[in-house]
């Protein structure tokens, strides 16, 4: 059944809390109305206080000073979801501003005290996992149940920093001088910009925010202008948790996006740059970051081999590129995007993965029926397009699906065979529902077909023998590898890759790379 929601108007979600007299320092604040209450309980949620119109800086919810506004959309349905600031320079100043004056005080506070925090924060998500997973689904079109997977995926980044926060011990260092000794202490690195996709709506932003909040930085988050309610509802989750004003700040903008982004990475306030997106994107931020030289975490774009050996069990192969490949309708930066099957098993691997994406059934992600979404906007369905024809060209055979549903945002899954090492669809990143089956023959040459590329975030393979399971493991040019199992994310991992895939790692320790190492001497102590 197709959601349909009215054209929207401004959703406002200022809770005025404040005398009569309080200045609001030329903002455009809007005051909530009974019909801006009414608009948001057409998300349908049971706590419909959760949707948010505006920005959020220094614990005020708040319209641009321009006016301007960004229409987001359902795109599974086209139809429009509501509205949100379109924010701009100014805003951006304001809120890396209102960040380093609240990190004065929050930079302070106990690790017990961010801890306890945070767990309130998790406690919160886990409360309110229906709203959450149903607002993913409306702006980012995955089926419900990918949704709630991705909420309780997005909480355990809180779980983990909180006891994380409690760990961030420092060491004494043996010193060669007589009455002295060295000490080393973890301090918070300050202010962090935080720029994110909209793949995954809400645990890129708890991946990062986490750690920053456990290690005492505060942040300005920039979300992406086609899922921005996301982080909105988290942060009126967060400001409910007791996170102070300040410590938080969201700036929601689209056709500012450069200018605000630059004064994220170049604003000496500013003392650390974390984003997840494309690698081009990542090379240029990277470069504005190295004006001040900003400590910086780079999660950029991936080209990830799958390899089915013929030792592997090909049913369970089979399952894992299932769960690897169509995740998120193939929009995820560690999905396989280069299929190498050996030639003894390729033909039962392509009629048994056939098989299974064939019985697929796309739509809109809250009907319970539909397994798989669409593609976030019409640039993805034209790249996957361009893919796919270029594949068929080359001489490949579509197995299943290959084409797009007119007049919508669907691509059919899609398995393709024969398909050449040089098509498109093995250099560059689908970020599609498109599996691309290679055939190999030798081990050696498949390490160089997966190694081949510039980029390496994730590989996986299958096969039953262990040495060659080392072995492999050990040669791919990646930062993170699944042997025998297509889902690796996890909160305690570390997350990252190599070559132009990024830099830094979060999840696991990666509260590291928001603190600093800071080395004290103490000297005058005698023998």
């Amino acid at each position: 059944m197709r959601m349909r929601f009215p054209a929207a108007t401004r959703i406002s979600a200022f809770t005025l809390s404040r005398p009569s007299s309080y200045k609001t320092r030329s903002w455009n604040i809007k005051i909530p109305s009974r019909m801006a209450s009414t608009q948001a309980a057409r998300f349908g949620l049971k706590d419909h206080t959760l949707i948010k119109s505006q920005g959020f800086i220094d614990g005020q919810w708040l319209d641009a000073k321009s006016g301007g506004t960004i229409t987001v959309n359902n795109p599974a349905t086209k139809e429009d979801l509501g509205t949100v600031p379109e924010m701009g320079l100014e805003e951006t100043k304001e809120a890396i501003k209102a960040a380093s004056k609240a990190f004065e005080t929050w930079g302070k506070t106990t690790a017990k005290h961010r801890h306890d925090v945070l767990m309130k924060f998790f406690n919160l998500m886990q409360e309110h996992h229906e709203d959450l997973a149903r607002i993913i689904t409306l702006e980012n079109g995955k089926p419900l149940a990918e949704a709630k997977a991705e909420n309780t995926y997005s909480a355990s980044f809180l779980e983990w920093f909180a006891e994380e926060a409690v760990r961030t011990y420092g060491e004494q260092l043996p010193c060669a001088f007589p009455g002295v000794r060295n000490v080393v202490i973890k301090q918070p690195i300050g202010v962090v910009s935080i720029l994110t996709p909209w793949n995954f709506p809400s645990a890129m932003i708890t991946r990062k925010l986490a750690a920053a909040l456990a290690a005492g930085c505060t942040a300005v988050i920039k979300p992406p202008p086609e899922t921005p309610f996301s982080a909105l509802a988290l942060t009126e989750l967060a400001r409910r948790a007791g996170v102070p004003d300040g410590v938080i700040n969201i700036v929601t903008t689209q056709k500012n996006v450069i200018e605000v982004g630059k004064e994220m990475c170049e604003n000496k306030e500013v003392r650390k740059v974390t984003f997840t997106g494309s690698t081009p994107v990542a090379k240029l931020l990277y470069g504005m970051a190295a004006s001040t030289l900003k400590k910086v975490s780079l999660e950029a774009g991936g080209n990830a081999p799958f390899i089915v050996f013929d030792d592997a069990n090909i049913e369970e192969a089979v399952a894992g590129a299932v769960v690897c490949k169509f995740r998120g309708s193939g929009q995820t930066c560690v999905c396989a995007n280069r299929i190498y099957v050996q030639s003894s098993v390729y033909a039962e691997f392509a009629s048994r993965l056939a098989e299974k994406v064939a019985a697929f059934k796309v739509g809109n992600g809250l009907d319970e029926e539909t397994t798989h979404g669409p593609l976030i906007h019409p640039r993805a369905l034209e790249k996957v397009t361009r893919h796919v024809d270029d594949a068929i060209q080359h001489g490949a055979k579509v197995l299943v699906g290959g084409k797009a549903i007119p007049d919508s945002a669907f691509f059919l899954p899609t398995v393709l065979s024969d398909v050449p090492a040089n098509a498109l669809v093995g250099q560059e990143e689908t970020f599609g529902p498109v599996a691309a089956l290679i055939k190999f023959e030798t081990e050696e040459e498949v390490i160089k077909l997966a190694n081949s590329t510039d980029v390496g975030l994730a590989g996986y393979f299958y096969s039953r023998d262990v040495g060659r399971v080392w072995r492999v493991a050990e040669r791919l040019e990646v930062g993170m590898v699944g042997t025998n199992t297509g889902l690796i994310s996890q909160a305690i991992i570390p997350f990252g890759g190599v070559k132009e895939s990024g830099l830094g790692r979060e999840g696991g320790h990666g509260i590291k790379e928001y603190m600093n190492d800071k080395l004290i001497v103490f000297g005058g102590l005698g023998a």
